[in-house]
């Protein structure tokens, strides 16, 4: 009988310290924001940008590697161009050619002009000499038709000359269209970036479109989190926001508001708890300033977790103070102000 009330009372305890977890977890109301402010979830993010050639070719040297910093103008890829610049030079020998064209036709539309003047002189002269009667009519009409002769010939010397200019004209954008070519076969950083991936190596051929290196953009540093319906009227683009991640929790980031969905959602299905997965939420995109992130360049990871904080409009459309923990430029909290009021 002992027994049976020790396994009673084992069990008793062991269903109590479960319910007291279970009520901790699950039930224990956690600490909710002040007044004026919420709060999201998030990952400090980065654009993903791929590094990859207009035109298939063959990877002639890749400059960096997995992990190097990289800043805007830095030559990250040439491309093999010797067949290229063997088209360049061909193409080049095609624009001498054309502009020689051009230069006889010119001298063409020349004599074409001195052939029209002696033509007009000569019937000027036949036209007075028709009035005395001393040359023929025969001969008159000789000189008129010479003339006419002479004006269509310098007509067809200058179509041909600008047919020649014109052909001049087409070598040269075939020409720079090569050149075009030939620029575009080596890639540079378009801003500051770090090398995520490297996916090709010198020698290897690679498509049109072909990634060769994958980075990640320091321009555009951010978190997405999401705020219920109730919150997201009440903030606005170009609010100020707080950033405090996870590795560095008494430390707040500055940043900006940059994008409010203009529609509500239902909440990703990574959010645990049933009842934010049935809200309809709003999307929220707050940015780490650029040159915040530029003076810290080396310490920028992405994909950090961490919470973002941001202020309400109140009633009378003004915006509450931010916290002593919660100020800019990732100031620690002071221990000796003791816990922070909003932190939980």
């Amino acid at each position: 009988m002992s027994r049976k009330i020790s396994i009673a009372i084992v069990l008793g305890v062991l269903v109590g310290l479960l319910g007291f977890g279970a009520w901790t977890v699950l039930l224990k109301p956690s600490g909710l924001p002040p007044e004026g402010f919420a709060r999201g979830n998030g990952r400090i993010e980065a654009d993903l940008v791929d590094i990859s050639p207009r035109l298939a070719g063959r990877v002639a040297e890749i400059t960096v590697h997995e992990g190097d910093l990289v800043a805007a103008g830095d030559v990250l890829v040439v491309m093999d161009t010797a067949e290229l610049r063997a088209q360049l030079a061909r193409a080049d020998a095609a624009v001498a050619s054309a502009e020689a064209a051009v230069g006889v036709a010119a001298a063409h539309v020349a004599e074409a002009r001195a052939r029209l003047a002696l033509a007009q002189s000569q019937q000027s002269r036949a036209e007075t000499l028709s009035v005395r009667n001393v040359v023929s009519r025969e001969d008159l009409d000789i000189r008129r038709t010479e003339t006419q002769l002479a004006e269509a010939a310098l007509t067809a010397a200058e179509a041909t000359q600008r047919a020649q200019e014109r052909s001049v004209e087409a070598e040269s954008a075939a020409r720079a269209e090569i050149a075009a070519r030939i620029a575009d076969s080596t890639l540079y950083a378009g801003g500051p970036a770090r090398v995520l991936y490297r996916l090709a190596q010198g020698g290897e051929i690679v498509g049109s479109g072909g990634k060769v290196l994958t980075l990640v953009s320091l321009e555009n540093v951010y978190m997405e989190f999401f705020l219920p319906a109730d919150q997201a009227p009440r903030l606005r683009v170009g609010d100020d926001a707080r950033i405090v991640a996870d590795i560095m929790p008494n430390m707040s980031i500055p940043a900006k508001v940059i994008f409010i969905s203009p529609q509500a959602q239902f909440t990703p299905k990574q959010v645990e708890t049933l009842t934010e997965r049935e809200s309809l939420m709003f999307r929220v995109r707050v940015r780490i300033p650029p040159e915040l992130v530029a003076a810290r360049i080396d310490q920028v990871k992405t994909g950090v977790r961490g919470v973002a904080w941001v202020r309400l409009a109140l009633d009378d459309g003004g915006l509450p103070e931010w916290p002593e923990g919660l100020t800019p430029p990732l100031a620690p909290v002071s221990p000796a102000a003791g816990p922070n009021p909003v932190l939980p």
